[in-house]
């Protein structure tokens, strides 16, 4: 049923935006669910072939079963988990709707580039998969420069540079190599990430060690041009021919949203300003959940351990409500 102004807005529908909402549900409150892209966007934009690092368990949320072929879910099983949650538990959730403005008064008024709307507090779960880390190097804005890995087929039998040494940098080297992809690695620091998962470390190294893929460590990329790229190593100069490049150096939150709500940054790491035990931010009656909480410190979050901010937001907005309302616990 609509309603003139809302309990609580969430913005993002990613798997702790529906945790949220389901959460919200439970107790009553008049809810909606806004996301600019898909349901669970940023899952739908990881790589075709990935699987979870994390068991399907750990993926889970309001304790409803995750079902999975094998221990570690593929993408395409959480989509399916995710999308059957919103399906069944009738989820109010806007889809492909993008919030433009955030105006408060006696409560918040949300506009977005579809209508406008009134709620009295707000949970943000937009994740952090939106905003790439640039390479900021001349070039970039080339067509051949992507920040994002999907296929490896577009890459068969082309010369590709991928940029990072992350899970998802390793995984985008070794499926376009078997693919018939000429792989370069180009790695800031000294070695594979310490996070890469450990079965599958041993096979990059391996590659690596026998040629297979060309890895230059101790390198930046200085400049893209259309037929090749330039780096340095160790102080010299470097150019190879190159046809793609794959730049995985990570991604962000969108900070300047959180600044737009006056969402306080703490430090050089951009740590939201928000309390552990409510999840409540500095602006009274805004809430952050699941990775957005960690700022730049974007492996300190995930499904698995910020499945319980939900549960103590919507217990804080309950509690807060019964008490404007004279309702005594």
């Amino acid at each position: 049923m609509a309603v003139d102004i809302y309990d609580v807005l969430i913005i993002g529908a990613g798997p702790i935006g529906i945790a949220c909402a389901l959460e919200a549900k439970k107790a009553g409150l008049d809810y909606l669910v806004i996301e600019k892209g898909p349901l669970v966007n940023s899952l739908y934009h990881y790589p075709t072939n990935m699987n979870f690092f994390s068991t399907s368990e750990k993926l889970e949320i309001d304790e409803i079963p995750f079902i999975s072929k094998e221990a570690k879910p593929s993408k395409q099983e959480a989509l399916e988990y995710y999308r059957r949650i919103a399906t069944s538990s009738n989820l109010n959730i806007h889809l492909f709707e993008l919030v433009k403005s955030v105006n408060k008064s006696s409560d918040f008024e949300i506009i977005t580039d579809k209508a406008t709307y009134h709620s009295k507090s707000i949970i943000v779960a937009t994740g952090f998969y939106d905003i790439p880390n640039k390479l900021n190097v001349p070039g970039e804005n080339l067509s051949k420069v992507t920040h994002y890995y999907d296929d490896p087929h577009l890459y068969a039998f082309q010369k590709v540079a991928i940029v990072g040494a992350s899970n998802s940098a390793v995984d985008a080297a070794l499926e376009i190599y078997r693919k018939g992809g000429e792989v370069s690695m180009i790695v800031r620091g000294n070695s594979i990430g310490d996070r890469v998962k450990y079965w599958v470390k041993p096979d990059i190294e391996n590659r690596i060690k026998e040629d297979s893929i060309a890895a230059y460590f101790n390198a930046e990329i200085t400049q893209i041009k259309a037929k090749s790229i330039v780096f340095t190593q160790n102080g010299e100069t470097h150019e190879i021919a190159n046809d793609f490049v794959v730049a995985l150096t990570g991604y962000k939150p969108n900070f300047n949203f959180l600044k737009m709500l006056g969402v306080e940054l703490e430090g050089g790491r951009k740590i939201p300003n928000y309390d552990p035990r409510t999840m409540q931010t500095n602006v009274s009656g805004i809430y952050l959940a699941g990775v957005i909480c960690g700022g730049l410190d974007t492996h300190k979050w995930f499904i698995e351990n910020s499945r319980v901010h939900a549960e103590l937001i919507i217990k804080n907005i309950t509690n807060s409500q019964n008490e404007l309302a004279g309702v005594v616990e």
